[in-house]
């Protein structure tokens, strides 16, 4: 094994500074949103509803997720 291949395989491993960087924000997030859990009144364009805030949260969470996996896969293509 040559120190190029094991400099690779030390790249390539499991946790890298970037995942550790998303699973503690997504852990963040997580506390967040079950933290406010509350029900309140939402506007949704012309209707009002209302509806726990940890699901509204929850909904924009994901969202934002979908939207910047579609980022990250569209620019490694």
């Amino acid at each position: 094994m040559s120190p190029k291949d094991s400099a690779d395989s030390a790249k390539s491993g499991t946790f890298t500074p970037g995942r550790i960087a998303v699973l503690l924000l997504v852990v963040l997030v997580l506390v967040f949103i079950f933290e406010n859990t509350r029900r309140v009144q939402i506007r949704l364009l012309v209707p009002e509803v209302t509806m726990p805030l940890w699901m509204a949260l929850a909904a924009v969470a994901v969202i934002g997720a979908v939207c910047g996996g579609y980022g990250v896969a569209r620019r490694r293509k």
